[in-house]
């Protein structure tokens, strides 16, 4: 959303904005009010998706309210996607290949959902990130991309003050909803937040990642692992714009001479990487005398946000004869794996080399097939965001 007042927008639409090599561009999903303006859609039929208009344009511009709730308050969601860039003498035709585009667009929905933010349905969301990557390759046709989905709740003081505003609800002066009784009346949300798609090139420092190894910490979270179930308005397991506690702990890891962190709860399970996801690796004897994998994550009712990147490489190590657990596992089963990992859409499967400064054994194979399935793009099924393929371990 533009903070610049409507009625102040020059009536001369601006070229469309074309990013130079190296550059971002961000898309603007905008409410599409139509010609009635913005009280429009109060009468539309009950299922009608509400409609968005895109604009693409420069992100080193002002183009955030200040009241934006998602600046205030951190009060919002994101998802943060991998584009592919085309390969070949005919790959510039097909354009970038987003990964995992349904699973992150379901997770996001679904976070939406626990912080009751209304947001553009997912073709809208599919039709900006093409359009932001379009952009990109005319600057960066060569270059893989950073997909960041954003939607807030929008600034303070808007009607229904960026909560779900249903067809013929009323706002008072109070700012205050008094919702229509009448299932006949009702439509969907009003998109009444801020919605936007950054496209960016990927990071040199999170592709060096991947070649030589983390050194991580083990840091307590400070919930135990029941606390998601219990208290829900904590918000665990969403992917919300509240990271301040996820930077802070990695910023202690580099004070500490470490590169990521695994938080743990203070019951002493093994829980999730601000910014990934934990996996490890145990080879196992088959009856037949051969070597098989397990691949094991953490139990997500513990209150993890459920990865994407896990629900592809599990879908993709099923098919391959793999054994597949859920935990709950603690640190010292970190320490007896075969090899432990921390996976992320962009950083992709990056190994633990060091655990609080105790070096853990690598397994180049193992890494090199991991990132083979996720290569793969595999639909996660039960193994994805929201799957409920999460069985525990014995």
């Amino acid at each position: 959303m533009s903070a610049t007042p409507a009625s102040a927008a020059s009536p001369v639409p601006s070229a469309p904005f074309v990013p130079g090599p190296g550059e971002s561009v961000v898309v603007f999903l905008e409410p599409d009010a139509g010609p009635a303006g913005p009280a429009a859609g109060a009468g539309s039929t009950v299922g009608t998706e509400p409609a968005v208009v895109l604009r693409v344009a420069d992100p080193r511009l002002p183009a955030l309210l200040v009241t934006d709730q998602g600046a205030t308050r951190g009060d919002g969601v994101f998802e943060t996607m991998t584009a592919v860039a085309p390969a070949g003498p005919d790959g510039a035709a097909a354009g970038h290949r987003v990964r995992k585009e349904d699973s992150h667009l379901a997770r996001l929905a679904s976070s939406a959902e626990a912080l009751q933010i209304p947001v553009p349905p997912a073709e809208a969301w599919r039709r900006a990130a093409a359009a932001g990557l379009r952009a990109f390759a005319q600057g960066s046709p060569d270059a893989d991309a950073v997909v960041k989905l954003v939607a807030t709740r929008g600034p303070e003081g808007a009607p229904g003050g960026g909560h779900y505003v249903r067809g013929a609800a009323d706002v008072g002066s109070d700012g205050e909803l008094a919702e229509t009784t009448e299932p006949e009346l009702l439509v969907p949300p009003h998109l009444t937040g801020t919605y936007w798609v950054l496209v960016s090139p990927v990071s040199a420092g999170l592709a060096g990642a991947r070649e030589r190894g983390l050194r991580v910490l083990l840091l307590d979270r400070g919930f135990d692992s029941g606390a998601a179930e219990r208290a829900p308005w904590l918000l665990m397991g969403t992917k919300s714009l509240s990271y301040a506690v996820n930077m802070a702990a990695l910023r202690f890891a580099a004070s500490q001479g470490a590169d990521d962190v695994i938080f743990t709860s203070s019951d002493g399970k093994v829980l999730e990487g601000p910014t990934s996801t934990v996996l490890l690796a145990r080879r196992v004897p088959r009856p037949d005398g051969t070597e098989g994998v397990e691949l094991v994550t953490p139990l997500r009712s513990a209150g993890i946000l459920a990865g994407t990147s896990q629900g592809t490489i599990f879908a993709a190590a099923a098919q391959a004869g793999w054994a597949l657990g859920y935990g709950p596992l603690e640190p010292a089963d970190l320490f007896d794996a075969d090899a432990v990992w921390l996976v992320s859409s962009v950083r992709l499967v990056a190994p633990v080399t060091h655990l609080d400064g105790e070096e853990l054994p690598q397994d180049a194979g193992l890494t090199e097939q991991l990132n083979a399935f996720l290569a793969e793009d595999l639909a996660p099924g039960d193994h994805g965001p929201n799957g409920t393929g999460a069985t525990p371990i014995s």
